[in-house]
């Protein structure tokens, strides 16, 4: 199944879940009525129903709003923000304590300070890489 075809499952689903049948005149009416752009067809509802294409960025935001869910899981589902939140995760233990405060610390810095911070890192990893010298 591509991107287009799930995504219509995901919004056939949601409009269920919502208590709305998952048909493209029920689609039309309920997103232009909470649409204050130019009103969506009975064929672009059909093409987001059949998978033939995804709405625009502030449509997605209207139907999810109107279907009372989270516009990025409409979009592409459950198991891309659980392995996004997975990540945080394990990105938030690593860095913890005197490498967390580091880090902070360099994110608010000028960019020229930066770029300076990130050269020194970079030298120091790579002499630690480098055998040690012989006398």
């Amino acid at each position: 199944m591509n991107a287009k075809q799930e995504f219509a499952e995901r919004l056939k689903d949601a409009m269920r879940k919502a208590g709305y049948e998952p048909r493209p005149s029920v689609l039309e009416k309920g997103f232009n009525s909470c649409y204050y752009g130019r009103s969506v067809t009975l064929q672009a509802a059909y093409r987001w129903l059949k998978g033939l294409s995804i709405p625009e960025q502030d449509k997605l935001q209207t139907l999810a709003e109107w279907l009372k869910m989270d516009p990025h899981v409409l979009r592409f589902g459950t198991q891309i923000s659980r392995n996004i939140a997975q990540r945080k995760k394990r990105w938030e233990e690593a860095i913890a304590g005197p490498e967390r405060e580091v880090l902070e610390v360099f994110l608010a810095l000028p960019a020229e300070q930066k770029k300076i911070a990130r050269a020194v890192i970079l030298a120091l990893a790579k002499a630690g890489k480098e055998p040690p010298a012989h006398s």
